[in-house]
C-alpha cells in the first residue's frame, strides 16, 4: 500500500494495482504499474479530478472505475460502474466490498452526497469521507482520515477504536499544518494502541506491506 498526497492511495497485489481517490491535492501519479481499476469514494474534487482519470485511462484504457451514483452524475463522459453499500466486486486479484453510503455531515446548509468506504481483500479499509465501520471484519490496515472540514478529532479517535485494526495510518491530511498533522497522528496512535495495534507514519510516496 502506497500513500500519496491527501486521500490518494495505491494497493498492489500480484503485479496489479488498484488506485483510490486521486484528487486535486494529489500530484500526477507516475509509475503505477499495471492498473486493474480505480475506486472513487465520492464526488468531491479532493478525491477525483478529470485530469487524474484521463492520465490513468490513457495509460490503461478500458479499466473499470467504481464509484457511487453521485460520482457518475458528476463525471459525465466517464464510464462509471456504480456501487453502493453491501456490494461486493471481484476485480482479480482484488476483492472489493463497499460500506457506508453517506458522506459525513459538514454542515446542515451543505447537501449530503453519496460516499462509500472500500474494503480490499478483507484486509485494507478506507472509509472515504465517513466513519463507516466495516462490520464483521478484522481489518489488518486502516487508512484513517485525520483532517477535514467535517472531522472532529474525537470522532476520528472513536472511529479507530470501533474498527480496532492491526495497524493504522493517517490520510486525508493536506488541509493540516505540520503541527496539526502531528497532533492528529498522536491521537490516532493512542487509539490504535488501545487494541494493541500499531500506528504507521507515512509521508506521500511512502509504502507499507499488508
Amino acid at each position: 500500500m502506497t500513500k500519496y498526497e491527501h486521500a490518494a492511495l495505491k494497493i498492489e497485489n500480484e503485479g496489479a494495482a488498484l488506485i483510490i481517490d486521486p484528487g486535486v491535492f494529489t500530484s500526477p501519479l507516475a509509475e503505477l504499474g499495471s492498473v486493474a481499476g480505480v475506486v472513487l469514494t465520492h464526488e468531491h474534487p479532493d478525491h477525483w479530478t478529470p485530469a487524474h482519470l484521463d492520465r490513468i485511462l490513457a495509460a490503461h484504457p478500458g479499466i473499470p472505475i467504481f464509484a457511487p451514483e453521485g460520482v457518475a452524475k458528476a463525471a459525465p463522459g466517464y464510464e462509471i460502474t456504480i456501487v453502493k453499500p453491501g456490494d461486493a466486486v471481484s476485480l482479480a486479484p482484488f476483492a472489493l466490498k463497499f460500506f457506508g453510503g453517506d458522506h459525513a455531515v459538514i454542515h446542515e446548509s451543505i447537501p449530503m452526497i453519496d460516499n462509500v468506504g472500500v474494503l480490499v481483500n478483507d484486509e485494507f479499509y478506507y472509509p472515504g469521507d465517513s466513519y463507516a465501520v466495516p462490520k464483521h471484519t478484522k481489518v489488518k490496515l486502516l487508512a484513517a482520515p485525520v483532517g477535514a472540514p467535517w472531522l472532529k478529532i474525537g470522532d476520528a479517535i472513536d472511529f479507530v477504536l470501533a474498527v480496532s485494526p492491526q495497524a493504522v495510518f493517517a490520510t486525508h491530511d493536506m488541509t493540516l499544518s505540520q503541527a496539526g498533522l502531528g497532533m492528529g497522528r498522536e491521537r490516532l496512535k493512542w487509539a490504535v494502541e488501545q487494541g494493541d495495534g500499531e500506528f504507521i507514519e507515512l509521508e506521500p510516496g511512502d509504502s507499507t506491506e499488508l
